[in-house]
């Protein structure tokens, strides 16, 4: 006898197979219309566009490297985006990579720029690498801290985020907030390129750590402009991860695991370089489906002829970025590294 139900949803989450995974002999581009129209129906998207009415709240040269931008727009109706640039001094018309960096489940943005703002944060920065931008701009390359929505400044609160009630309030709407998330990025984009010619369009990667990871995989599977992602302890199967666990509320869309797992959101990013980074002890997305999923992502890129484009980068400890060994990789996939 189970009385509990979910012996029986797990029963069948290990019986499912996407039916929109690509069938062998599809045609890779083909195959990728349809099922990013139907990745962006399942998140809820698009959402409603607006006038960003993009204003700089604050401008810094305090840095000899760089410059920094704060600014804010709207990405749709009432809805407020704000975030960091971080433009290298170069030569006038000179353009720049941009890396657009997203924390993970933290208290907010600063953390990806590196600034301990509460008790706590220099913990992620020491042992985590998670202080994306200043390993930007230590690169030469421009950065973007893009604040995500429920966390820091637009939501959490120096206990951290808080996504339950608008991840639900998201649902009840028939959206997500992993396609908010989404949205944001895309929109960002947008404001970006036609604020700042400083930025190649052509150049334009993700990255993130764990809820930045999640946000990384989907954007990039969206929006073709974002021409290289590098998610980070994310990439794992569902019902290993999000599926057998129990995981913030903003994981999760309703439906995926019938037509989608997450090596197929990786067919969605290919040809594009793509660097998953993974850990080996990390508990929350379990190595071993990581790994199957990174298979099937293989195929994928094999399947449009770029089978050297995808490579799986996986640390000796748990979750957290890995700066020392997925740089390198990101510069021979994508051949964008700054000249020192």
């Amino acid at each position: 006898m189970a009385l509990d139900p979910q012996v029986r949803m797990l029963h069948l989450m290990e019986d499912v197979r996407p039916a929109l995974r690509r069938r062998e002999g599809e045609d890779p581009a083909a195959w990728q219309t349809g099922a990013r129209a139907r990745l962006a129906s399942l998140l809820g998207l698009p959402l409603e566009r607006t006038e960003p009415h993009f204003r700089v709240d604050r401008t810094s040269d305090a840095d000899p490297r760089c410059t920094e931008i704060r600014f804010l727009f709207e990405s749709e109706p009432e809805v407020d985006v704000v975030g960091h640039l971080f433009l290298p001094k170069g030569a006038p018309g000179e353009k720049h990579p941009l890396i657009i960096c997203l924390q993970g489940h933290s208290k907010g943005m600063h953390i990806s720029m590196g600034r301990a703002k509460y008790p706590g944060d220099e913990e992620s920065f020491v042992k985590g690498d998670r202080d994306f931008v200043r390993q930007v701009v230590a690169r030469g390359q421009a950065a973007l801290a893009l604040e995500q929505r429920a966390f820091g400044e637009r939501g959490g609160t120096e206990n951290g985020p808080y996504c339950r009630q608008p991840a639900v309030q998201a649902l009840l709407l028939g959206k997500t907030l992993i396609g908010q998330r989404c949205w944001d990025v895309s929109r960002a984009i947008d404001v970006l390129l036609a604020e700042y010619p400083q930025i190649d369009e052509k150049r334009i990667a993700i990255m993130g750590n764990s809820g930045g990871g999640t946000a990384t995989i989907y954007a990039a599977a969206l929006d073709e402009r974002i021409a290289a992602a590098m998610p980070s302890c994310a990439f794992c199967g569902y019902l290993a991860s999000i599926g057998a666990q129990e995981h913030c509320l903003c994981n999760y869309v309703p439906g995926i695991m019938n037509d989608f797992d997450m090596g197929d959101l990786a067919g969605l990013i290919a040809p594009r370089p793509l660097v998953i980074v993974n850990g080996m002890e990390d508990d929350i997305f379990p190595i071993g489906s990581a790994k199957e999923q990174a298979d099937v992502a293989r195929a994928y890129y094999a399947a449009f002829g770029a089978p050297g484009k995808i490579e799986h980068v996986i640390g000796p400890k748990g979750h957290r970025f890995y700066a020392d060994l997925a740089w390198p990789v990101f510069d021979r996939l994508t051949g964008w590294r700054a000249q020192d």
